[in-house]
């Protein structure tokens, strides 16, 4: 291949963070669909936050560019897919993003290029569902005119230690060729190193295991946090003491979403499925996770009734909506549960959260939240979110005479909590 020009197609928490990378060694150019958000990063402002203005001001500077236009990657030879991989209201695999991602390469590939996937699939969706879809648009055939490789996203949004360049990258191909073709552009930008998958279903399964098996851990503590509770036994105290031993797993209760940990073992299953296998623990895992929101609420108002605060109309407040701490992500966001479950009780609920766009959120949930600190007295409290801003928040100064205050995170100091997982 000639030199390297790189298009990462999809700017959100994973493609952004990666082209900027590749900005730094080659030629690149990112593409969304969304005008605006183009618009915003080629102002030098990311609204995800996982590139600081700077970084992104100073790749801009040194010829990185965004666009919405499908022509301005045309002249690239090195294709890069990082679009979100949901799944629907069944839990079922929502590929669409995808299948649109691979019709918008199919019209711009060009032969003895290469299509990298790094969005979160079952083995087999690169070669059976993704390039079918690059060959019939392109007219180009796979193997032959076109190439594929598949290495999967290792975001952590919100993170800023584990930035996508210290986290090693797995990376495969679909010849071997082409394997140690991809594997060397990565290598390039990846100080922390690479691992080629001997092919490209090792690799997709690599990927789908990570997050399940880390959903079935915090499952277990998580069922762990119930049989405890019911003994009246702090879950915290048990796990701090567990922890002494040298091989215990230190994985703490909480609410399972986000794209990742709450949707890639709905993609393992359904695979599993389809081979006439019912993958038991790993949907009872998925089931306790999906569960914990209903249950927090629940809990919040046993607490009350304990207390024999009124629970008709009663305010109570949550902190915290994003899927995980210090970060604007709300996709998947399981507070939504805690929420959903409240107001079937009737009450006035206010949701202070100061990191997540209460825009995104009126849109995405219908659910409106506030981003000041709120000025007012609630009968129970809920923090939902362990954002750096919560940790040394005066929770006093919220509590009305007889207040109820459950700790999802085990954030706050015990001794001035009501419950917690």
């Amino acid at each position: 291949m000639c030199e390297i020009k790189i298009a990462v197609i999809g700017l959100g928490y994973v493609g952004l963070p990666l082209a900027r990378l590749f900005s730094t060694k080659y030629e690149t150019i990112g593409f969304d669909m969304n005008q605006s958000r183009v618009d915003a990063l080629m102002a030098g402002h990311d609204a995800t936050l996982e590139v600081s203005d700077e970084l992104l001001q100073s790749a801009i500077k040194n010829g990185f560019r965004c666009t919405a236009n499908v022509n301005d990657i045309r002249y690239c030879n090195f294709y890069v897919v990082a679009v979100p991989t949901p799944v629907d209201e069944n839990h079922n695999p929502d590929l669409t993003p995808l299948y649109g991602a691979s019709t918008t390469v199919g019209k711009v590939i060009s032969k003895g290029d290469i299509v990298v996937y790094e969005s979160t699939v079952y083995p087999g969706v690169t070669e059976d569902e993704c390039i079918p879809v690059v060959e019939k648009v392109s007219g180009l055939k796979y193997n032959i005119d076109f190439f594929a490789g598949y290495s999967p996203e290792r975001i952590n949004p919100g993170d800023k230690q584990h930035t996508v360049e210290k986290i090693r990258k797995v990376t495969s191909g679909s010849t071997p060729m082409i394997a140690k073709k991809v594997n060397e552009v990565y290598a390039s930008v990846i100080a922390a190193g690479t691992h080629l998958a001997p092919t490209i279903k090792v690799a997709e399964a690599a990927k789908v295991i990570e997050n399940s098996q880390r959903d079935i851990n915090i499952a277990f503590v998580n069922e762990l946090s119930k049989i405890f509770t019911l003994m009246g036994i702090d879950t915290q105290d048990v796990l701090e003491a567990a922890s002494t031993k040298w091989n215990f797993l230190p994985f703490k209760p909480g609410l399972v979403g986000g794209h990742c940990i709450g949707v890639d073992p709905y993609y393992l299953a359904q695979c599993a499925q389809r081979y006439g296998y019912n993958p038991e623990i790993i949907l009872a895992g998925r089931r306790m996770n999906d569960g914990m929101g209903e249950y927090v609420a629940n809990q919040l108002v046993r607490l009350m009734l304990k207390k024999g605060i009124q629970v008709l109309n009663s305010e109570i407040l949550i902190l915290g909506f994003t899927f995980k701490e210090n970060c604007p992500d709300v996709r998947n966001t399981k507070v939504v549960d805690i929420y959903n479950a409240l107001k079937e009780y009737n009450l006035n609920i206010t949701v202070y959260d100061p990191w997540a766009s209460s825009e995104t959120v009126r849109q995405e949930y219908n659910i409106d939240i506030i981003n000041a600190l709120p000025q007012f007295k609630y009968d129970a409290i809920v923090l939902a979110v362990a954002h750096q801003e919560f940790e040394k928040v005066n929770i006093d100064a919220w509590k009305a005479k007889d207040s109820v205050v459950f700790d999802v995170k085990g954030l706050l100091d015990k001794s001035n909590v009501d419950g917690r997982l």
